[in-house]
């Protein structure tokens, strides 16, 4: 076979694979499914405030609020405004208790594992599984999964704010290592629910280029996010805050669209490969040789 042929031969099979992806996504109704992990995880984010505010009060890291994220609040919004926030912020830092830690972590809990029962749903179409769980073993597993997830995010999230604030040479290290382990929790996170969300999946290789295309995609777009926040949003006026409201629907929508894209992208290339998958040694093989 020519090299030609080749080539027309790898953007067939290209083609099929992103017409069949798109198939599935429509036929699956993963949109819907997207809309309501989206509203769980937006909802999710009141009660995580509360907790991640409230375990820096109980660690004594008062200051990553007073250094890092009111000054990056302040000058986006109303001076009345961040008074508010600041005064109610100050409230739970100086109250950071293990009562308000169980409360936020209760009702956190409670609302991940809502968005993790969305997950596993879609999931079984993703996988064309039948739900042969009992009630008390699906709860069972959403809390779980909404545990670990949970989990992983926060200390993701408190790892880049908080290792800006080491003094010494632990600075640089953690300055450094933040990089390397937050995407890796949150690869973790992705991993727990690919593996344990639905009811029956066949088994695979650990970092399928579904996955990759999750962490990967997800994090461009959480830094595109982020340099919104820094240099264009400001809240100070009413279209402004409108206008931040829907980014930031906009932004939970297609991270969990992105999860179940990699999802649906996973399981086809899992029937093109007979159920091996493509591991992650196999992919940087091939992009070597090429």
């Amino acid at each position: 076979m020519s090299p030609q042929q080749k080539s027309q031969r790898r953007e067939r099979r290209r083609a099929n694979l992103m017409g069949e992806l798109r198939r599935r996504f429509s036929e699956h109704e993963l949109p819907i499914y997207a809309s309501a992990i989206a509203f769980r995880a937006l909802i999710s984010v009141i009660p995580l405030t509360l907790l991640g505010l409230g375990l820096l009060g109980g660690l004594g890291l008062q200051d990553t609020w007073h250094n890092s994220i009111a000054p990056a609040i302040k000058p986006r919004v109303l001076p009345e405004v961040y008074a508010g926030i600041n005064a109610s912020v100050e409230k739970i830092l100086s109250s950071g208790t293990a009562g308000l830690i169980a409360f936020a972590a209760a009702l956190a809990l409670w609302d991940l594992s809502l968005g993790v029962t969305a997950i596993m749903r879609a999931l079984n179409h993703v996988h064309d599984a039948k739900e042969d769980r009992s009630t008390a073993r699906r709860a069972a597993t959403a809390v779980a999964l909404a545990a670990g997830v949970g989990l992983c995010v926060i200390a993701a999230i408190l790892l880049l704010i908080a290792a800006p604030l080491a003094n010494g040479a632990l600075h640089v290290i953690l300055g450094i290592l933040r990089w390397i382990l937050a995407p890796l929790l949150l690869g973790l996170g992705v991993g727990l629910l690919v593996r344990f969300a639905p009811a029956q999946k066949p088994e695979s290789r650990w970092a399928s280029v579904g996955s990759l295309l999750v962490i990967g995609t997800w994090i461009v777009v959480t830094l595109l996010f982020r340099l919104w926040v820094a240099y264009v949003a400001d809240f100070k006026t009413a279209i402004g805050t409108l206008t931040g409201l829907l980014l930031v629907t906009t932004y939970f929508f297609v991270s969990s669209a992105i999860f179940l894209v990699g999802a649906e992208l996973d399981e086809l290339l899992r029937k093109q490969t007979r159920g091996r998958g493509v591991a992650l040694p196999e992919l940087v093989a091939a992009v070597v040789r090429r």
